[in-house]
């Protein structure tokens, strides 16, 4: 007798995506997975793509919010209403092939409760990496393993990363409720990093599961501009400052001192000061309601700081139009030192 496929829930936060919503359904419609329900939830976009896609694909459940609730809340509000024993959050501006969820359940089956994520292409060069799998620095920093490089096939393996990136990410209904969904206060951007980080804590592994293959536009909503900065850098710091025990920080503030000093310098040369400098007021701004999520976070950890740390890779991976080459080899030198000192420093 043939095994009944479990329903898998897929939501897609829509924004003004215009034709990628609709080209994004389209293409996970001729999936070969057919126990699927599909929920668009609508972040009071003006462009209507939603009602389009309503009327071109009458079987999709659209969730209309009245305001933009950001990525994380956005997304929370689909998840929960989703009724599919697994869970899919799927960007609109991404593309999939046809055995893209297959694959996802050969991992599952094989690695159990997770967080998945499959390889990104790029939408518009099929042969050009999005993500191979998405890593974390000690210093907070996450980023998308071999973007903007060829893809070669080096990774040909399921295995552990960081963190499964949010662009497409597959797990349990029942792992994502006990993680706790995504934290409404990040907003966007390292959402999925935070995710991982407080997965990990608990126990939960992520991973990449190089068979099963997405094509990802980039960031149609938001391209690396002063926002955008601000963003990453103010969740950056959330991060580290509600992930971290209170004794590994004091372990490595020195080195975060330093750090820090570097991505100052950075922004200035990018133009972005105001961002850095927004980034930290509203950092201390919202002590409180970091401290009240340090404490929640700190009596959930069953897996120490320095047990995650370690797996941690010491150096990142810039694409190459945010950062030059020469800057990017200075940078990751600076923090390749720092990053295994700061890790000796927890060990000593």
């Amino acid at each position: 007798m043939e095994e009944k496929e479990s329903l898998v829930s897929i939501v897609i936060l829509n924004y003004n995506a215009g034709e990628f919503l609709v080209n994004c359904i389209q293409s996970v419609l001729e999936s070969d997975y057919s126990n699927i329900e599909i929920i668009v939830v609508d972040n009071a976009s003006h462009d209507h793509s939603q009602k389009k896609c309503k009327e071109r694909f009458p079987n999709i459940k659209i969730i209309q919010n009245k305001k933009n609730l950001g990525y994380c809340e956005g997304n929370n509000i689909g998840l929960k209403d989703a009724g599919g024993e697994f869970l899919v959050v799927l960007n609109p501006d991404t593309e999939v092939k046809k055995d893209w969820l297959n694959k996802l359940f050969n991992a599952y089956r094989k690695f159990g409760d997770g967080l998945y994520q499959p390889k990104h292409l790029s939408l518009d060069e099929k042969d050009i990496l999005m993500s191979t799998g998405n890593m974390l620095n000690i210093f907070g920093f996450g980023y998308a393993r071999g973007k903007g490089t060829l893809d070669e096939n080096s990774f040909t393996d399921i295995e552990e990363i960081s963190y499964a990136s949010g662009t497409c990410l597959f797990c349990s209904k029942k792992t994502m409720e006990k993680i706790g969904y995504l934290d409404p206060f990040v907003f966007l951007y390292h959402d999925d990093l935070d995710l991982g980080w407080r997965a990990a804590h608990l126990g939960i592994k992520s991973y990449f599961v190089p068979e099963s293959i997405i094509y990802h536009a980039e960031s149609y909503a938001l391209r690396w501009n002063a926002k955008k900065f601000f963003w990453l850098e103010r969740n950056r710091k959330y991060c580290l400052l509600t992930h971290y025990s209170k004794t590994t920080y004091s372990k490595i503030h020195l080195k975060l001192a330093l750090v820090d000093f570097f991505v100052w310098m950075y922004y200035i040369s990018k133009g972005f000061l105001l961002s850095k400098i927004r980034a930290e007021l509203d950092i201390i701004k919202n002590r409180k309601k970091i401290a009240e999520k340090y404490y929640e976070l700190e009596k959930k950890k069953i897996i120490s700081d320095k047990e995650i740390i370690m797996k941690f890779p010491d150096t990142l991976h810039v694409p190459g139009n945010v950062s030059s080459d020469n800057t990017n080899n200075l940078f990751n030198k600076i923090i390749g030192k720092l990053s295994k000192n700061a890790k000796k420093s927890l060990i000593d």
